[in-house]
């Protein structure tokens, strides 16, 4: 049975890697075939292997089913960009940033087209002191809006965060914004049904921490265990404990879920047990089971019903009620049980990291506690090793996960989790969550006083240089190999090979992938929505042109788009930035870029006195004429000149780099004016095979003169999706195409990768090549 559920579970994973999807009818009608035929093969390995083929086939036809269920929920393509006017509930927890609030509507009453649940902003209005913040909206609030809406559509990149896949997951089909006007009124304070109470409560108790810590450093983290929002952790935070392998200690794991759970059941039955009438009604530990699977399922309401707490509840349930009908559960049937209920509610939680990670970490602790168990009773005295040896097995287990999805690991993660767990679980949380029930404010005082002396203690650890590595993104089989020769490490003594499996990390933590020859160039233009990011690669050098915008401020291109690319793709240190010009979509992400990236010299033509300038070096500013070569491949500034003066824009640094099998020409934001110059000045050197469209195809560039000078075969526009400047500009789109080139957008194609190779230029836009049915292919 455990097999077939593993199969199942394989099934749906197969289908999460389509880019379209399959008739579920007929996967359904295969899978009963092949249910059929099983029935009257005669040897029982055939049979055996094609009843798991069946299960496979079956959970393959049910994630296509629901799958189709959900695509046909998202905004209808006509009502994009339109003012609608819809009435809807608040769900989920309002969130306050800069700039405004965002926030989760369920609609209620909206046109045909509008979808169940829209993720929307209301964006403050007027600037500085004169800013005007919209009204407060609270959970289980019914409001009448009027919307401004798209569909689901993000940057996409290589190794990148998928925010289209996480709202596709989340149930999410459009998202917007509020318009302002007299139309958007609250209509009913409170209202809806279970969920719509419990996230009043969450709201409730989140204020409840605001006023009782106003100003303290930890209370982010505090709420976070509380009520499962993490919007209020710091990103500084977010380092920290990513540096320290802590990350998922400060969310509403399974942990916490189980030590809440057996803490209120050890408690019912202490206190049952004083009343002999009562234990006569019901045993204490049937009524400790009980408490406990009730007490979990709360917390995970509670916590907003995050995977991995849902993963335990399931599990704790199916142990809870074998326990209670006094039938012996096997942990792996519990954790098979818990994997198919977590599937059959949500498919998509295949999509997840935390659930690769939750269930990873419950497998590794399952095969200490068979070892444990078989050797013998356990005592106090193996109290201390049993615990380095859970949470070694967890780190070993994790290693290969942990590098495939994110890159890096944390060196130090044994030791914080052996200290950090036993702290955040049995003091730090059960103190928040009595604040929740009881509002003592020194209960919220007392956790974050612990908490603090933590964040100190990981700020010292993580200031080592050995904290983290850091390497390039090992592909899927070897990630895969590894995994399974982890679990190979962990089984019991005598087992043959237990050596080998560790042995097999050696190519997984020196996994370095190709870089082009000698001569030969890779340009990859990100996908940064409204900005530019090019990374250059030659055989042994890597040059950043542009860091992409400023999202926010805490967030930009640079630390969410480009160090990840980077990190991927093995470059450990950059050769050159190159900042274009002083534009925030363009100098944006710089900053964090040459804080992490550490690049061994700068370019920009960035005014004296600039911000970045003070705090980087060595920098000079960009030159027409200096010229270099690395590994066969060209270099040279092109603008400004020496001593130009102008505009920002006008003085964007213009860099051209040819290789044997061709050239890409960079143009940062230049106008109209610039390209005149160029033209008089050095129009035998704008022909270039790959030319980034100056100023994403604004109509203040691209002159028809200039597009026949530089003659090129592929136009690269960078601009974001449905961006409020229209770039890029119809006329200038049609100039291109009528001189010739092939047209690339990166709002259309995601990052476009350019590989300049002997058999000439290869072009892969990830949007189309690495596409899955919940991407948007508007164009």
């Amino acid at each position: 049975m455990r097999l077939l559920i593993v199969f199942f579970a394989l099934g749906i994973a197969s289908c999460q890697l389509q880019a379209n999807l399959q008739p579920w009818l007929f996967c359904l009608g295969s899978a009963a075939a092949l249910v059929g035929v099983a029935m009257v093969l005669p040897r029982k390995p055939l049979r055996v292997a094609t009843l798991w083929l069946a299960m496979a086939l079956f959970g393959f036809a049910y994630a296509n089913w629901r799958a189709e269920l959900r695509l046909a929920d998202r905004l209808a393509e006509h009502l994009e960009g339109q003012d609608l006017q819809l009435r809807g509930r608040i769900v989920g927890l309002p969130q306050v940033f800069e700039r405004g609030l965002r926030f989760r509507l369920e609609t209620q009453q909206a046109p045909a087209g509008v979808p169940a649940t829209l993720m929307l902003s209301w964006y403050a209005q007027g600037k500085g002191e004169l800013r005007q913040m919209p009204p407060a909206v609270h959970a289980g609030e019914t409001w009448q809006f009027t919307l401004r809406l798209r569909q689901p559509h993000a940057s996409l990149n290589p190794h990148g965060f998928d925010y289209e896949g996480w709202l596709f997951e989340q149930g999410i089909g459009a998202t917007g914004y509020v318009r302002s006007g007299p139309g958007n009124q609250r209509l009913e304070d409170s209202g809806g049904g279970l969920m719509a109470r419990v996230d009043r409560w969450r709201e409730q108790i989140r204020s409840r921490f605001e006023r009782a810590l106003p100003d303290a450093a930890g209370r982010g983290v505090l709420v976070a265990l509380a009520v499962g929002d993490q919007a209020g952790i710091p990103s500084a935070q977010w380092e920290l404990f990513r540096m320290t392998g802590l990350t998922h200690a400060v969310s509403i794991s399974g942990l916490h879920v189980t030590l809440i759970g057996a803490l209120a059941g050890w408690l019912a039955s202490w206190l049952w047990r004083r009343s002999p009438r009562l234990m006569l009604c019901l045993p204490a530990q049937k009524l400790a089971i009980l408490v406990a699977a009730l007490a979990a399922g709360t917390y995970v309401l509670l916590a907003g019903c995050g995977v991995p707490a849902q993963r335990t509840f399931y599990m704790l349930a199916v142990a809870a009620l074998a326990l209670w009908s006094k039938r012996a559960a096997g942990a792996s049937r519990v954790m098979a049980a818990a994997l198919l209920l977590v599937l059959l509610i949500d498919p998509w939680a295949v999509l997840s990291a935390g659930f690769w990670l939750s269930f990873g970490a419950v497998a590794a602790l399952l095969l200490v506690a068979c070892q444990q168990s078989a050797a013998g009773r356990a005592s106090w005295r193996r109290l201390v090793p049993d615990w380095l040896r859970a949470q070694w097995a967890v780190s070993v287990l994790s290693l290969p996960l942990l590098l495939g999805l994110f890159q890096q690991f944390s060196l130090i993660s044994p030791l914080t989790n052996a200290l950090a767990i036993p702290l955040i679980s049995m003091l730090i949380t059960p103190l928040a969550l009595s604040f929740a029930v009881l509002p003592l404010p020194s209960l919220a005082e007392f956790a974050h006083w612990l908490l603090e002396g933590l964040l100190a203690f990981l700020a010292w650890c993580a200031a080592s240089p050995l904290a983290l590595w850091q390497q390039a993104a090992p592909p899927l089989w070897l990630v895969a190999v590894c995994a399974l020769a982890a679990l190979w490490a962990l089984l019991p003594r005598g087992v043959p090979g237990r050596a080998v499996g560790l042995l097999s990390f050696a190519p997984l933590l020196l996994w370095a992938p190709l870089r082009p020859a000698p001569g030969e160039l890779d340009v990859n233009v990100l996908d940064v929505g409204q900005g530019l990011a090019v990374h250059l690669r030659t055989a042994q050098h890597d040059v950043l042109f542009d860091a992409g915008p400023q999202y926010g401020p805490e967030v930009d291109a640079g630390e969410r788009i480009v160090l990840p690319w980077l990190r991927a793709v093995g470059a450990r240190k950059l050769d050159l930035l190159v900042v274009s010009h002083d534009d925030a979509d363009h100098s944006g992400g710089a900053d964090s870029v040459l804080a992490a990236a550490s690049p061994a010299e700068w370019r920009s033509s960035l005014a004296p006195g600039h911000a970045l300038l003070g705090f980087f070096s060595p920098h000079q500013a960009c030159r027409q004429g200096e010229a270099w070569e690395w590994d066969g491949v060209h270099f040279e500034f092109l603008h400004p000149a020496e001593g130009f003066s102008g505009k920002d824009n006008e003085r964007s640094c213009v860099l051209r780099v040819r290789s044997a099998q061709g050239s890409v020409l960079l143009t940062g934001d230049i106008p109209a004016a610039v390209e005149s110059r160029l033209l008089q000045e050095q129009a035998e050197a704008l022909a270039s095979e790959i030319l980034i469209v100056p100023h994403h195809g604004s109509r203040s560039s691209s002159t028809p003169e200039f597009i026949r000078a530089t003659a090129a075969r592929h136009a690269v526009f960078t601009a974001g999706y449905r961006n409020r400047y229209g770039h890029p500009a119809p006329d200038v789109l049609a100039r291109y195409v009528q001189a010739g080139a092939s047209i690339h957008r990166s709002d259309a194609d995601g990052a476009l990768l350019f590989r300049l190779r002997a058999g000439g230029i290869e072009v892969d836009p990830f949007r189309q090549t690495h596409a899955r049915y919940w991407h948007d292919r508007t164009y």
